[in-house]
Parts: structure tokens; sequence; C-alpha cells
């Protein structure tokens, strides 16, 4: 049986209705899941109508069995729309924002399996009164999982990430034995359930170059990450490193380890988004649902242009179906 997906409108003043759209008009992702728009039909619609897509729409209604058109499901709270690409606007961060939370709703009821959220503008999504700094973030909220990790994919390279969206000079602050430990665990577990890998394999990044040099460039491998990777490795997980983040990604090769594990954002995605040339995929890991999202922001720059590709968006589709079937219909939910 076909997997239900929620896609969610992002900020429709940049490309996140192109590629959604794009996206599902083709006949590959048609014939793996049933996709169910989540945010203002007419955004869709007028959309629609500029990439001649030929796309029809419908309102969403779990007894309605799916056909060619598709189904849409509106905000539960009305925002006005004001489609201006390329501009930043409070208006689409609400839209994009409740989108996110109805698209939440709707896969914790069970009547979809999982979801992918289009770029958003945290920007926009601030003047909306969204004070999050991501959606990651967000949707940990929403969900009130315990613990998340952002994990962003291409091909048989994985890399998860310790803080998130931090500024560079807080990342040593809040790097702690506990945080660490955690988000390993965290990462493990969703290569378990969300890749069927039973003994993952991981590799722990240093934060400081050359792995610290002793001490001389840095205490935190000696006082928090060493000691975090032996005592994990006593209790039975395969952990190497850690390794000093330059000199690995020169060596690094695919399969090699199931998961990279970086200390801070910019370690981890600026090698795997070199590599991926724009077709990574982002997954939250730990959520009790399933979440992708394309690895790439709004681009207001060209929002009006119709030029987007949607490469990202489709890879990250496929992964939220095959994430969906190997969870095996043991879909938890999270919100009360």
């Amino acid at each position: 049986m076909k997997k239900t997906i929620a896609i969610t409108v992002g900020d429709y003043n940049g490309i996140g209705p192109e590629v959604s759209l794009k996206t599902i008009a083709r006949s590959d992702i048609r014939r793996v899941c049933t996709p169910v728009l989540i945010g203002p039909g007419e955004v869709f619609e007028r959309m629609s109508s500029r990439l001649h897509l030929g796309l029809r729409f419908h309102p969403y209604s779990a007894s309605t069995p799916a056909g060619t058109s598709i189904a849409v499901l509106e905000p539960s709270v009305s925002v006005p729309v004001s489609i201006r690409p390329g501009v930043l606007s409070a208006r689409a961060g609400a839209a994009a924002g409740a989108a996110i939370k109805d698209a939440v709703r709707f896969v914790c009821s069970g009547e979809a399996d999982g979801m992918v959220t289009a770029p958003v503008s945290k920007l926009a999504m601030n003047l909306a009164g969204f004070k999050t700094p991501g959606q990651t973030e967000l949707l940990q909220r929403l969900t009130h999982a315990p613990h998340v990790a952002m994990m962003l994919v291409h091909d048989r390279l994985r890399v998860g990430l310790v803080t998130i969206h931090l500024p560079l000079r807080q990342v040593a602050q809040k790097l702690t034995a506990e945080l660490l430990r955690v988000r390993i665990s965290v990462i493990r577990d969703a290569l378990r359930q969300d890749w069927k890998i039973p003994r993952p394999r991981l590799a722990v990044l240093a934060l400081n170059p050359h792995a610290g040099e002793g001490g001389d460039l840095g205490h935190e491998e000696q006082r928090i990450i060493v000691p975090v990777v032996l005592s994990l490795r006593k209790q039975g997980m395969s952990l190497d490193g850690p390794f000093p983040a330059d000199s690995f990604f020169a060596r690094y090769r695919p399969g090699s380890y199931d998961a990279v594990v970086a200390m801070y954002h910019d370690q981890g995605l600026i090698p795997l988004k070199m590599s991926a040339g724009g077709t990574a995929v982002n997954v939250s890991v730990g959520l009790p649902i399933v979440r992708t999202s394309p690895d790439h922001g709004t681009a207001f720059d060209i929002a009006r242009r119709e030029i987007a590709g949607a490469t990202s968006m489709v890879e990250a589709v496929k992964l939220a179906v095959i994430i969906a079937r190997n969870r095996s219909g043991k879909r938890k939910t999270g919100t009360r």
C-alpha cells in the first residue's frame, strides 16, 4: 500500500510551493506515495498555473479515496494570503508555521505516514510569532520528543549534528558530555529503526583543529569527547574517533561508516553539501513521526523566476517513504 505523505507549503514567497508541485507532478513520486499538500489552496493553485503543470486539486477528506487530483488540507487557522515572491513577510511566515503545526497533527492522527517540510524563512516565522531557531526545534516541541538530532543524508553519507542552530561562539559552551551522549544515542537508534542497520558504525569528529593537539588547541576532546566515546563503546556501541574533521572528510569513503557525528552545523554540512550538489535530504531523527525536508532554503532571489530545481525535494519525499516503510506501521502519536 502506498504511503500518505504530508507536504507543507513552506514560505510561499520562496520556492517551497514551486519545488513541491514539481515533485508531486512526477509519475515516479505518485507511484510510491499519496501526497497531501498542507497550506492555503490558492497558493498551490496559482503556482500550478504559473508552472503549467496541469495539476488538479480538491479539499482533503479522509473519506475521499486518492484519485488523479491532489488533496489539499487547508489551514486550521485562517491566515490572509499575500503572495509577493522574494519578499520577507509575516503573513507568509504565519502560513508556514501553521502548515507545520497542521501537518504534525495530521501525521499524529494516523491519517498520514510522514511529513516533508518545504523551506521556510526563520525571519518570517519570527515576525509571525514563531520564536524558534529552526524547524527541527519546532517539531521537537510540537511532538513532545525528549531528544532529537538533525541529520543530513546523501547517498551513503549521513551526517548527524550534536549542536544545531547555534552561533559558533556558543558551540563549545553548549557541548557537554550529556548532550554528546544523547545525540550519539539518538543517531544510533535512528539508524537502527529508520534505516534497519542492526549495529551501526559511527565516526565521531573532534571539535578543535587537529583534535585539540593534546590540549594545545583546546581541551574539549580530552574532557568531553574521548570519555563519552569510551563510555559508549563499553555499552556496546561501534564508535571511532574523535577524528580531526578536515583530514576525516579528505579520506572518507562512502559506506565506511553508517553515520558521521559532527560537533556543529557547518563542520558536518559543508562537506556533505559539497558532495551532494543540491540533492541532500534533512531528516529530523528522534521524533515520534517521520519528517524530512530538502537541504536548501527559500531562495528568495529566484522565487519569481520558476527555475528552482526540485531534486532535493524529490529525494526528501522518497526518503520519507522509505523511513515510513521501515518503521512498519509502528507510528507513535506525539501530541497531547
